[in-house]
């Protein structure tokens, strides 16, 4: 993936480079736990924030405007430490943030068409991603952009949270 610059938005899809992993961390904790989509004990934060760990495992997307990092996703091949609903032929992307004051520039639109092209690019069949019912933003972004509920895949995390799955066909 070499990076799309969309000259209408003035953003920059690109892999994450590594003096940029500490903004994607920050960027990352403070909009799930400031969106109150994890609390700040969890240990899912320390997760978000190993960013180095996740950038040698998975691909770490970052979106830059005016030279800083306003957004970030990782991506994950099926079978790869990262991946967790990835199915053969798919590719997953998770930990989609955007930051509070880059919200309307169209930020998570242009990290997740980064993945659809890649997914196509790459031969996978489709995209699939899991999200949590309080991320009614993301929803109307996913579906906006043909994701479908796969409710036979939802599942639960280790503590009782309820969680769905989403996926876009490519062929």
């Amino acid at each position: 993936m070499h990076g799309s610059d969309d000259q209408t938005t003035g953003l920059l899809i690109r892999p994450a480079r590594p003096d940029e992993y500490d903004a994607v961390a920050a960027l990352t904790v403070e909009v799930y736990v400031g969106d109150g989509y994890v609390t700040d004990g969890d240990d899912y934060v320390r997760e978000l924030a190993d960013v180095p760990h996740r950038a040698a495992e998975a691909e770490v997307l970052v979106a830059v405007h005016d030279g800083e990092v306003v957004g970030s996703l990782t991506v994950a091949k099926p079978g790869t430490p990262y991946a967790e609903i990835a199915q053969p032929g798919e590719l997953e992307f998770r930990m989609l943030a955007v930051s509070k004051r880059a919200r309307g520039l169209g930020v998570g639109t242009a990290l997740v068409r980064a993945v659809v092209d890649e997914a196509r690019s790459g031969g996978f069949d489709a995209v699939a991603l899991t999200t949590m019912f309080s991320m009614v933003d993301a929803h109307r972004l996913y579906e906006r952009l043909g994701f479908v509920g796969v409710p036979e895949r939802d599942w639960a995390t280790h503590d009782g949270l309820q969680l769905f799955v989403m996926r876009l066909a490519l062929r």
